[in-house]
């Protein structure tokens, strides 16, 4: 059994996701070529609000919330009823099944709140959980906190895309050998991978068979580029008895900032969930869940163009990694890059630092997604695109200057 400082230590922020500026650059100044960057700096470690603003209407839909008091203030825990009926109509139709709005759906404090929820509502001391590697750093984190056995599933992610995708072999496997959660995302972070409908409903029937409970984080499953294709694993013939759905619109919509998400599946794990959100958090901000009455109801064309905008900047900052020779998948959907770093003269992390302090350019080490991938870092695309080519064309140079 895990001890207490065990337990935080699983969760150390020291190189998560946003945090990179609280840390100390440390004595660089033995390996650091050059000047340190006096130009504007640009984030990668999460996407720019400010580049790509909130959905129209938002902070309209946040004031009536405000306005209308206590009511909002103070809803159910799971969240306002009104709010959720019409949630409820849209994210049924958008993954092809109907959900309950009265027992089927919870409104979270983000969906990182949501994520919470679910392996607390699932994993306790023992419990085998595979996890897919690389993705979400929270994931495996929260499976060590809840005191969970990770049984890791590999991701191909740079191969053809018949190779690309989960090892089904490694996940039956696992299946049969006892594990009891599966814990994934698609598309992938940090790779922009959608998992083709041939993994979606190998996966599905796997986890029926075993019954083995499912939790599937779809944050960026609207952020689809062209020609790509998307199974929503719910909208299944064959489908587990346990399945928990992870939606929010932090990323895509830009409303990161009202800390918002959506869970929604099997009724005994959404009471579950409740419950432990009544002591958590008690309920999703009041006043902010009316910021969801715009969710999936942006003006026409909206949603078109802010995937073109971000399909432009994937594209432009393709052909320079791999101008560079850096490995890089393309991503599917959403706006995370993985490039593969060549080999180099310092250490990942003091590269990272490296980066920040002297090419103005944050970005977030592979190794928060997966425990072996050191070679690689993760990119936010979601900026303004000159600023977004510029902080790329930084990198190449900066790792000619360590490169081996």
């Amino acid at each position: 059994m895990m001890t207490l400082d065990e337990k935080f230590r699983a969760l150390t922020t020291d190189n998560a996701p946003g945090q990179e500026g609280r840390q100390e650059i440390g004595d660089i100044n033995t390996v650091m070529r050059g000047d340190k960057y006096d130009g504007i700096p640009v984030d990668f470690s999460h996407g720019d609000v400010d580049a790509f603003p909130p959905t129209p209407g938002s902070a309209e839909a946040w004031k009536d919330g405000f306005e209308s008091g206590g009511q909002q203030a103070y809803t159910e825990y799971r969240g306002s009823s009104q709010i959720r009926e019409g949630l409820a109509d849209r994210l049924g139709k958008f993954t092809g099944q109907p959900i309950s709005a009265g027992s089927e759906l919870i409104i979270t404090p983000g969906t990182q709140g949501a994520l919470f929820l679910a392996l607390g509502a699932t994993v306790t001391s023992g419990t085998k959980v595979a996890v897919v590697q690389p993705d979400y750093f929270a994931n495996r984190k929260l499976v060590k906190f809840f005191g969970g056995e990770i049984v890791p599933i590999t991701l191909h992610y740079q191969g053809t895309p018949s190779e690309n995708g989960p090892d089904l072999n490694q996940i039956e496997a696992a299946f049969k050998n006892g594990t009891k959660v599966f814990v994934f995302s698609t598309p992938n972070n940090p790779t922009g991978l959608v998992y083709s409908a041939d993994s979606i409903s190998a996966i599905s029937a796997l986890a029926a068979a075993h019954r083995v409970t499912l939790i599937v984080d779809q944050l960026y499953a609207r952020l689809l580029y062209s020609g790509e294709v998307y199974t929503h694993l719910r909208a299944l013939d064959t489908q587990p008895e346990n399945l928990i759905t992870i939606m929010g619109p932090s990323k895509t919509e830009s409303l990161s900032g009202f800390r918002l998400g959506t869970a929604f599946g099997t009724s005994k794990l959404i009471d579950r969930m409740e419950s432990l959100q009544a002591i958590v958090s008690l309920r999703a901000a009041g006043y902010n869940q009316a910021a969801l009455n715009t969710w999936f109801l942006e003006p026409s064309g909206w949603m078109e163009q802010r995937i073109s905008e971000h399909e432009a900047i994937r594209d432009e900052l393709l052909q320079i990694f791999r101008a560079a020779d850096f490995p890089t998948a393309t991503p599917q959907a959403g706006s995370y890059f993985f490039p593969q770093l060549p080999a180099l003269d310092v250490d990942p992390h003091t590269f990272i630092r490296l980066l920040r302090h002297q090419a103005g350019v944050t970005v977030t080490p592979g190794s928060e997604f997966a425990p072996d991938v050191n070679d690689s870092i993760r990119l936010n695309f979601s900026q303004d695109h000159a600023a977004a080519v510029a902080a790329a064309e930084r990198i190449v140079k900066m790792v000619e200057v360590y490169r081996k």
